[in-house]
């Protein structure tokens, strides 16, 4: 049984140690591409059937107005706000993406932190710190057991994300050390989340709970709340429990040398990561030979590819999103790959669902997360191959700033064509000169 005193500690003084100072300009500058991403995905998710039903519920017990939901005119309490802005924000799976660990670093730990902005006043340059330490943080007990824990089945923006959610919170209410430990320790005995889930709403209430969970355990941990001494490393702690081999160097080995936020890709499709580089190429294809009858497609790629997404019979818009069959046929239907592919409509189309028992799923561990192969068969008999190397929005073929902010004004557009949503953007690249960041998210409110 794993017993190593200490990493938790030594995860939480680099915390609270680092200073704004200590952040190069780039990793700043991707910090703020990764709120400009936030915005256009929560937007995007903030009034779908999964957000409706929980701000239902979660309104019945909630007594206070404090903080915004992005893209809503109600307001609610922190913890709700924290947790239906999470769940928006990764409802399409259309948020960002770790490479290595398949986190979405963004979504459970930025709601956190702007909840907590509208409660107590926070600088622009303080709000960047603290969320790029809560994406280290997630990211590194990430690495830690990574592919093994997604590959079990655990949901690893949930189970990891409400460590950054609280690092990320206890940084902004000041912890010093100790505190910091039993913050991260409250988060541990919370950390749940299932793969199984993906495809349902159900994944929508582990990735809010992250973030929830996350900004309590902080707030907790401020008024007193104590927790274990090792909450990660314990004899019956976080890895212990999961019985996973772990390289505990991943977690505070090489601190501040590189940023685990530089290797975020930002999605342009709105489904399962792994599937984005297929329709990179059916994409391309289809718009080059927008006549052509298909017979049948073969689709090679990193083996997660076929465990999470080779799910050919869907009925629903929620289903569609983790299959790679649906996306390609989607988009060879429609040469589109945007929200209008992913909803129920499109999942009971007749000839997308016609089209999607024709496409093969192979596994090939010679490819990366963000590689694929397509081979589309045509009614001549043609074999058209392709490929893609690097997803586009990958780390290693990323977005341009103007690729991120022309995904923002499309998700605004998609619920008020009228809304303008400059200010939000120019706010956003200003985030490091604000002298409160309190009203940021009302900025996303379409009136």
């Amino acid at each position: 049984m794993l017993h190593k005193p200490g990493v938790t500690e030594s995860l939480a003084q680099n915390i609270v140690a680092t200073r704004w100072e200590d952040i190069p300009a780039p990793v700043r500058h991707q910090a703020k591409r990764s709120f400009m991403n936030f915005f256009a995905v929560a937007l995007a998710g903030c009034r779908t059937q999964p957000v409706e039903i929980a701000l239902r519920s979660l309104s019945e017990f909630s007594g206070g107005k404090q903080v915004t939901l992005v893209g809503r005119s109600e307001r609610i309490d922190a913890l709700s706000a924290a947790f239906l802005n999470a769940a928006g924000a990764n409802v399409y799976d259309f948020c960002d993406t770790h490479v290595r660990t398949v986190i979405h670093p963004t979504a459970p730990v930025a709601p956190a932190l702007l909840a907590y902005a509208e409660l107590r006043p926070v600088r622009g340059a303080d709000l960047l710190l603290a969320f790029i330490l809560g994406n280290e943080v997630e990211d590194r007990i990430g690495n830690a057991i990574s592919p093994s824990h997604y590959n079990r089945g655990w949901h690893i923006t949930s189970t990891c994300g409400v460590f950054g959610a609280a690092a990320g919170a206890g940084k902004l209410a000041a912890l010093d050390a100790r505190q910091m430990v039993s913050a991260l320790g409250t988060a541990a005995t919370q950390a749940a989340g299932l793969c199984e889930c993906l495809g349902t709403a159900a994944k929508s209430a582990s990735v809010g709970n992250a973030a929830r969970n996350g900004l309590w355990s902080a707030l907790l941990a401020e008024k007193g709340f104590d927790g274990p001494p090792e909450p990660l490393a314990g004899v019956q702690g976080f890895y212990s429990v999961l019985n996973e081999t772990v390289d505990l160097s991943a977690v505070t080995d090489g601190w501040g040398d590189s940023w685990q936020i530089m290797a975020t890709s930002y999605k342009p499709y709105p489904c399962g990561f792994v599937i984005n580089p297929v329709l990179d190429c059916v994409l391309d294809w289809r718009r080059d030979h927008p006549a052509e009858v298909v017979t049948a497609v073969v689709v090679r790629g990193n083996p997660l590819l076929a465990i999470r997404t080779d799910r050919p019979d869907i009925s629903t818009g929620r289903e569609s999103q983790v299959s790679v069959q649906h996306a390609v046929a989607a988009a060879l239907v429609t040469g589109k790959a945007g929200v209008e592919q992913f909803n129920d409509a499109s999942a009971r189309d007749p000839q997308v669902t016609a089209l999607r028992g024709k496409v093969e799923v192979l596994r090939d561990e010679s490819f990366s997360t963000i590689a694929a192969a397509v081979d589309i068969t045509t009614a001549d008999g043609k074999v058209h191959k392709l490929s893609q190397t690097a997803a586009r929005g990958s780390d290693v073929n990323p977005f341009a700033d103007s690729d991120l902010e022309a995904k923002l004004r499309t998700a605004a557009a998609g619920w008020d064509s009228s809304h303008d949503i400059t200010p939000l953007i120019e706010a956003i690249w200003a985030l490091d000169q604000s002298a409160d960041v309190s009203k940021l998210a009302s900025l996303a409110v379409l009136r």
